[in-house]
């Protein structure tokens, strides 16, 4: 097996010589819109995964498309070499939904690149993750030190309903020594970063219920709540004045060693000028390991449209962000019963969970964490790498700790706190890219022998 590990300056040569073709591949990619959301288009989603599946049979891998009553997958192994570990490589080929058109620059499917970066919808999340996998793979060729099983998934940023299912069903066939998660950020631009922790999710609709149908705003207005305000005093209660999330019964902690620079903050979140940050605590615990809550969607009538007339019914999507520890059924209890309690002047209301997904924490210590770390310092050029918790949310972490607890979980990401990943103008920083594709070109290396089996 050590005659197939590769030095670094041989890998780097590699990573070198392969990326006009990865980035070509990667443009190929984000040009086709594979959105896994209902109303969409599926079969571009089809489309996405017979690229996928293309550019893993094109590096010698067993190559097929799985799926479980969702989006197709797309599994690809190649065996280990005798006495080698092997490793699970992980993303997804599905992408968000583009949000307003008028909000983007360029084309969200067409690529292009501006001050070193390309822009267009996955470039970072998370096409540039499959392509991440197949550039070390590619810098290997034939002398791969590990065996390696890739599984790209094609309805992640849809809540990932048939993961479950597809992960039971090929259980063997995925089994591995190290998983490498390849769909986080780093902590800046030349600072690499292991996610260590996630938030867990819970979605809810509440919908708020005054009269039987719409009355004259003036003949009963004044006695009579409308529907709309009372759904409006409801959402108040959610926070406290401080902005902190006010329901009883949610896990936070505060935990994390590492701040944001309030501007840096301000700046990535695109705060407008004179708005405060909410809640308490580290600005990194209020993002990592604190719950929070956002109203993301209101039905209710259209300004425009809007008669004078009371509005009998109106609802709200909630999201509820869960700090790690926490558990999303007894979250959405307690959030339920929040909503409950405080119902404005007896009016229905209802709750309804879309929905849920577990929290993560990842004990980062061992032998494949410090190949990782190794890793990430040479192809960073001596940056020492940082744990990061991550505010989103990835539940099959949870699952593929369940389901595969020998194994070391690395959750690691091509994106950097500019890439705006699921809002407009995503963008994938070229430079950071490439040191990414290296990184996991040598972690293949150092895994391989850290983990020499025999």
């Amino acid at each position: 097996m050590t005659d197939l590990i590769m030095d670094e300056a041989a890998l780097r040569a590699a990573i070198l010589r392969e990326m006009p073709g990865v980035r070509a591949d990667l443009e190929r990619l984000v040009r086709i819109p594979g959105i896994a959301f209902e109303g969409f288009d599926f079969s571009h989603v089809e489309r996405s995964a017979d690229a996928v599946a293309e550019l893993l049979r094109a590096e010698g891998l067993e190559t097929r498309i799985v799926r479980a009553g969702g989006q197709p997958a797309v599994i690809g192994t190649r065996p280990a070499p005798p006495g080698a570990p092997t490793v699970l490589l992980y993303a997804h080929h599905d992408v968000q939904p583009i949000g307003d058109r008028s909000m983007w620059e360029s084309d969200p499917f067409e690529p292009v690149e501006r001050d070193g970066r390309l822009y267009g919808r996955g470039a970072a999340d998370d096409k540039a993750g499959v392509m991440a996998h197949i550039a070390a793979l590619r810098a290997y060729g034939d002398a791969l030190p590990v065996g390696v099983v890739l599984f790209i998934e094609g309805e992640e940023e849809y809540g990932s309903e048939s993961l479950d299912a597809l992960l039971e069903a090929h259980r063997d066939e995925l089994a591995a020594d190290v998983i490498v998660i390849a769909d986080s950020a780093n902590w800046d631009v030349g600072v690499p970063a292991l996610t260590t922790s996630l938030r867990g999710i819970v979605n809810v609709f509440v919908e708020v219920r005054t009269l039987e149908s719409a009355v004259h705003s003036g003949m009963f207005g004044g006695v009579a709540p409308d529907a709309l305000t009372a759904l409006v005093k409801l959402l108040a209660t959610l926070h406290t004045e401080a902005g902190d999330v006010a329901v009883d019964g949610l896990v936070g902690r505060a935990v994390s060693t590492l701040d944001y620079p309030e501007d840096r903050l301000r700046a990535e979140a695109g705060l407008v000028d004179g708005v405060q940050f909410i809640g308490s605590d580290r600005l990194t615990d209020r993002m990592w390991t604190k719950p929070a809550l956002a109203v993301l969607g209101i039905d209710a009538p259209a300004t425009a449209e809007a008669p004078n007339a009371l509005v009998p019914s109106a609802k709200a999507k909630l999201n509820l962000r869960l700090a790690p520890g926490d558990d999303p059924k007894s979250a959405y209890a307690a959030l339920k019963s929040h909503l409950e309690k405080h119902a404005p002047w007896g009016a229905q209301v209802t709750v309804t969970l879309e929905q849920d997904g577990f929290p993560s924490v990842i004990d980062a210590t061992g032998p494949a964490f410090d190949a990782a770390r190794d890793a990430f310092r040479t192809a960073w050029d001596g940056a020492e790498p940082v744990d990061v918790g991550i505010g989103g949310s990835i539940p099959f972490i949870a699952t593929f700790q369940d389901l595969f607890p020998q194994a070391a979980i690395l959750v690691t990401g091509v994106e950097d706190p500019h890439s705006k990943a699921h809002g407009p103008n995503e963008s994938l920083h070229l430079g950071e890219f490439q040191r990414a594709c290296l990184a996991e070109a040598l972690l293949l290396s150092t895994v391989a022998k850290a983990l020499k089996k025999g």
